[in-house]
């Protein structure tokens, strides 16, 4: 980022409700700053009618962004040009002008990819796994699961008809729906996946039932904060290893940085930008 912001300054944006919560800016301001680029990133809190007018302007502007929950299928049907990714998941959480059209990506799934091996050590080829949530995110969880090898994929969700269409998105062979909004009693798990929003808001419950699966191997929470999940915290005084979504987070930011600016992201800037966040 610039020491100015001046005519030529590159604005990008997150677009959500709510986007109080988001480190991105901190993550993103950084990375400008680390590569000297003339840009600055702010967070928009946003009603749904606004996502495709913010969208089009701000890259007809110039710039671009990401978009978070709820939007992110909004924001999908208002590009020009939509990457396989966004094809194949119908969410859009990153945006660009090239060559005078509106283009969008989901860089939650390379995102989470990244994130998934660092947590696991390796690929999760051959797992089980358990997906808890059915809307955006979850797409792009089951299209890397199913991408990478999983051996099953068993999704829960509170409404079960939405776990029904996520799951005839893919193989029936390979994903399986919960009878109820809760996750199969007793059976284990080589990952359980948290991706619905629960965790964001201070006293929600913990959207796993430990007690009710078999043995888990490992736990991802898509969602992320100033500190450890409920989620998390849970899994780790069971000792189960688990990570939050900070370095999903960092992993997709670090794929949009690239698509805006056509170069490398500075990782470990922004890594780094992270964890200052967050203690401070």
């Amino acid at each position: 980022m610039s020491a100015e912001v001046g005519p030529e300054t590159r604005v990008l944006a997150l677009l959500g409700d709510p986007v109080e919560h988001s480190l991105s800016p901190a993550i993103q301001n950084a990375a400008f700053r680390a590569e000297s680029l003339d840009g600055v990133y702010v967070a928009l809190r946003c009603p749904p009618e606004d996502v495709g007018g913010l969208v089009r302007g701000l890259a007809h502007a110039g710039g671009g962004g990401n978009v978070t929950l709820p939007h992110k299928g909004r924001c999908a049907e208002v590009l020009d040009v939509r990457s396989e990714a966004v094809t194949r998941t119908g969410a859009c959480n990153t945006f660009w002008m090239e060559e005078g059209r509106v283009h969008g990506d989901n860089t939650d799934v390379e995102g989470f990819r990244r994130a998934l091996r660092t947590l696991l050590d390796g690929s999760p080829e051959g797992a089980r796994a358990l997906l808890v949530g059915a809307g955006g995110a979850a797409r792009a969880v089951l299209l890397v699961l199913l991408q990478d090898g999983v051996e099953e994929v068993t999704i829960a969700n509170r409404t079960r008809a939405r776990a029904v269409e996520l799951a005839g998105l893919a193989d029936p062979s390979r994903v399986r729906v919960s009878r109820d909004s809760l996750p199969p009693q007793g059976e284990a798990f080589d990952v359980v996946i948290n991706a619905t929003r629960l965790g964001l808001d201070p006293g929600d419950p913990v959207p796993v039932d430990f007690d009710r699966l078999g043995a888990t191997q490992a736990v991802m929470d898509l969602v992320y904060g100033p500190s450890e999940t409920p989620l998390v915290r849970e899994a780790r005084s069971r000792a189960i290893p688990a990570a939050d979504g900070g370095e999903m987070l960092v992993q997709q930011g670090a794929a949009a940085f690239e698509r805006w600016w056509g170069r490398s992201a500075p990782v470990d800037v922004m890594r780094a930008a992270l964890t200052a966040s967050r203690m401070g």
